[in-house]
């Protein structure tokens, strides 16, 4: 292109813009400066921690605990209080909340205030507790109090009575499989239940695909008395789930199979299955692959019962709180008045200008992953203790109904 006819382009009339529409292009004084970030009230200060020695062994004791089934993993809500000395996974790691510095409210009405955590690889942080429940809800676990009894309790617990039909075994194998893809595969198990025998079972095991085309270790076996068997099997299979493995073998014929009862799963999670099937309590857990322990299922509505129409309050309470309770061993729950929770529990009256109690139908009381749902028989007010009495009438389970009065 020449000069001449650049400039011929450069001087078309369509190419003329006026004051006005030049100004559209203006951009507004007040949006003219970058507004600098806001700065956090308050950073985190991550360093080593000189007195690690004394809370090692404490993670040790911990991590062999979930190893054995007497913690387990649980999911923490946003609206849950944490509390000193528990423990958490947040990232992959293993946090102690060793102790709450300082004390306030935030918004929502859960505690906050500066903490001292202690992590498993020997540093500790100042973290706010907001941002230690954060990050426990957005990418990490709750652990639970260790279980009064241990796992072998529980199997001597469920030994077989007399008069007891025994319908089969649930077993557990171990390939011996020298397929290098095979033999890779750490905790590599199948799971399965027959009626026979497990020796007789798994007599032949190198000329069946199930087996993996190769003979097989016994690693252990439990009897089954007065107890569906297909059902049982359907239940290990479910929990473990999260662990089943996808894995190829060819048999004598050239023809390919994927058998599906092998998974990727420690041994001593295998009893603690079998263990929590004997007492009933398999039903509240699942597998975590990432941990390699059970994870507890928090439920949603563990009493369900529609609620709709009736005024629920929920509160967070103690775990004992919580049993006594269910148990029948407490039958009133008080709620100090504060400041800053004071129109949960009051109403003011626009014709007498006066507090008035406000009325619920239900309490919804919840600790860690589990949570009761009771009807209020009355509401008094305490007035030397400055606190809302519920007095129960009766606590629900699966399957009640509710009918208002």
């Amino acid at each position: 292109m020449t000069p001449d006819e650049l400039n011929d382009i450069l001087s078309d009339p369509l190419l003329d813009i006026s004051e006005h529409e030049t100004a559209l292009f203006d951009m507004p004084e007040d949006m003219q400066h970058v507004q600098e970030r806001r700065q956090a009230d308050y950073v985190a200060q991550h360093k080593p921690c000189r007195d690690f020695a004394r809370f090692e062994p404490r993670f040790r004791l911990v991590q062999a605990e979930l190893r054995s089934g007497r913690r387990s993993l649980v999911r923490i809500t946003k609206t849950a209080n944490l509390e000193a000395g528990r423990f958490f996974i947040v990232g992959g790691q293993m946090v102690l909340l060793e102790s709450i510095t300082s004390r306030s409210i935030n918004g929502n009405g859960l505690r906050d205030g500066l903490t001292r955590c202690i992590y498993e690889n020997g540093t500790e942080a100042d973290i706010m507790l907001q941002t230690l429940r954060k990050s426990v809800v957005a990418d990490g676990y709750g652990i639970t109090e260790p279980e009064p009894q241990s796992v072998e309790e529980m199997f001597r617990r469920a030994s077989l009575a007399d008069g007891d039909c025994v319908t089969g075994y649930i077993y557990v194998l171990a390939s011996l499989s020298t397929d290098p893809a095979v033999a890779a595969i750490k905790n590599l198990y199948k799971i399965g239940f027959t009626t026979q025998t497990v020796e007789e079972r798994t007599r032949g095991a190198e000329h069946e695909p199930t087996y993996l085309m190769a003979a097989v270790s016994i690693k252990a076996s439990y009897k089954v008395a007065n107890i569906n068997s297909q059902k049982l099997e359907e239940l290990i299979h479910k929990v473990l789930r999260p662990a089943q493995m996808d894995v190829r073998v060819v048999d004598e014929h050239g023809v390919e199979h994927h058998p599906k009862e092998w998974y990727q799963v420690p041994l001593n999670v295998v009893d603690q299955v079998v263990a929590r099937i004997a007492d009933g309590s398999i039903v509240n857990y699942t597998y975590n692959p990432h941990e390699q322990c059970l994870e507890r299922i928090a439920p949603s509505n563990k009493a369900g019962v529609n609620t709709a129409g009736l005024r629920v309050l929920r509160l967070n309470v103690r775990q004992s709180e919580l049993a006594r309770l269910r148990s029948g061993g407490q039958t009133e729950v008080r709620c100090e008045l504060k400041q800053h929770s004071m129109k949960r529990f009051l109403r003011k009256d626009p014709a007498s200008n006066s507090w008035m109690l406000r009325r619920y139908d239900l309490l919804r009381l919840a600790s860690r992953s589990d949570e009761l749902l009771a009807k209020i028989d009355a509401i008094r007010f305490d007035a030397d203790a400055q606190a809302v009495v519920y007095a129960l009438r009766a606590c629900l389970t699966t399957g009640d109904s509710v009918v208002q009065d």
